[in-house]
């Protein structure tokens, strides 16, 4: 199973305003008439619930959403870029560029992971007393892009952990319709595989967690991976070999597990737990029976004991029953009102970035203006066009920028770089 991936995401652009002006028989003075530009599509993740793994990101990487429609004359403005809509299996986390954290656990929950840059507006918008025929119009911005991470985790009722051969991977075959891989020499299962127990009312998941060794929990082995899977379940199944082919003590086997459990996550240290005693068929009778009360003495009441054999089936029923008794079922989703998609839970907000600038001076008559807003601002315009430059200028000093440079010694003339772009100012130019 894939349970990691590393993608590319990428919003789609917005389209640019239009520059036009209204041309009709016996209309004179038609004036500005340009539409905006549509905004570019977002990257959303969508929850579906008939994926179980990342495997299809292996071969797709790149993911870019559609950009908007330009404007066009007539004050029709571009239609805006279809979302881009990846589908992930429950159980996928996430964070998407904008800082938030996603996690996916229902069919049909979104997530969106990049926005789409906004379309720039026609040259009706410029238009006032004192400009009456705006030539220019803005450019869309583009979308947000960069590489985000897919972290799945497995969304089971119940989980198998067991040092390697110790009778999970036989365990889950026969309870369940799964498939997993079975061998009579200590090896550890490399991906958790899933099956469904069915009992009378209801059905549980069952995750064969793969094989904990000593110092999982510091990474040893596929430690962090594979202890992952075990964070959603909500009862363990620790299943302890009677008759270890190394001679190794259960006792001692038993403990590693608790530790390394314990060293990764306070919670998966309280989770309910029941000890099954595996491979019965490979021992006396007696002696299985007298591990079986060493054992609940060591436990106590709270962490049932059973004795089980997959090969003979000794037990299994008995294991069934006892698991949905056990594991509570989940209480029903909230439907989202008509009308609304259900957007995913457990979202965590930054801070948007700081929409302040800094001015440093880069050299003699050389300036250089950082800062998100005002490298956006420049974006947005052809420099080229000297009515668009007219208005950036205007738009700098309205949020202090012209201000700032000339108390830093700014002189008319100098050369301004923002956002890579160098261009001269005129402080003097009129609005």
């Amino acid at each position: 199973m894939q349970d990691r991936a590393r993608i590319f995401v990428q919003g789609g652009r917005g389209g640019d305003g239009s520059t036009s002006f209204r041309r009709e028989a016996h209309v004179p003075r038609g004036g500005p008439d340009g539409g905006d530009g549509g905004r570019g599509g977002d990257v959303v993740l969508v929850c579906d619930d008939s994926l179980r793994d990342l495997r299809a990101f292996r071969r797709r990487a790149h993911w870019k959403a559609q950009r908007g429609r330009h404007g066009e004359g007539s004050l029709r403005h571009g239609r805006s870029g279809d979302a881009l809509e990846i589908a992930v299996p429950p159980g996928t986390q996430v964070a998407g560029l904008d800082g938030a954290r996603h996690d996916l656990v229902r069919p049909g929950q979104r997530a969106r992971v990049a926005r789409g840059g906004p379309g720039g507006r026609g040259n009706k918008h410029f238009a006032g007393p004192t400009r009456q025929a705006p030539r220019f119009a803005e450019r869309g911005l583009p979308g947000d892009e960069g590489w985000i991470e897919l972290q799945l985790k497995l969304l089971a009722d119940v989980g198998l952990v067991g040092l390697p051969n110790a009778g999970k991977s036989s365990l889950l075959a026969r309870m369940t319709r799964a498939a997993p891989k079975v061998a009579d020499y200590p090896f550890t299962t490399l991906e958790p595989v899933l099956g469904t127990l069915e009992r009378e009312d209801r059905q549980l998941v069952i995750a064969d967690i793969p094989g904990l060794i000593e110092g999982a929990s510091q990474g040893a082995g596929l430690g962090h991976d594979f202890l992952a899977h075990v964070e959603r379940t909500r009862l363990l199944v620790h299943v302890l070999d009677l008759a270890p082919v190394d001679g190794s003590s259960s006792a001692a086997n038993f403990d590693t597990i608790e530790h390394e459990l314990r060293a990764h996550d306070s919670r998966l240290a309280s989770l309910p737990r029941v000890l099954v005693l595996s491979k019965a068929d490979l021992v006396l009778e007696e002696a299985a029976a007298r591990v079986a009360g060493e054992w609940r003495a060591r436990l106590g009441d709270d962490i049932p004991v059973l004795v089980t054999s997959s090969a003979t089936g000794q037990g299994l029923d008995e294991l069934g029953t006892l698991l949905a008794r056990l594991v509570p079922p989940l209480p029903p989703a909230e439907e989202a009102p008509a009308g609304e998609e259900e957007m995913a839970e457990h979202m965590t907000f930054r801070p948007a970035a700081g929409r302040g600038f800094a001015v440093e001076r880069g050299g003699a008559g050389r300036w250089r203006v950082s800062g998100e807003g005002v490298e956006r601002l420049v974006a947005r315009h052809d420099l080229d066009n000297e009515e668009a430059l007219a208005y950036l200028e205007g738009r700098l000093r309205a949020i202090g920028v012209i201000d700032a440079l000339q108390s830093a010694g700014f002189e008319p003339g100098d050369d301004v770089e923002i956002a890579g772009i160098e261009f001269e100012l005129d402080p003097g130019t009129p609005l």
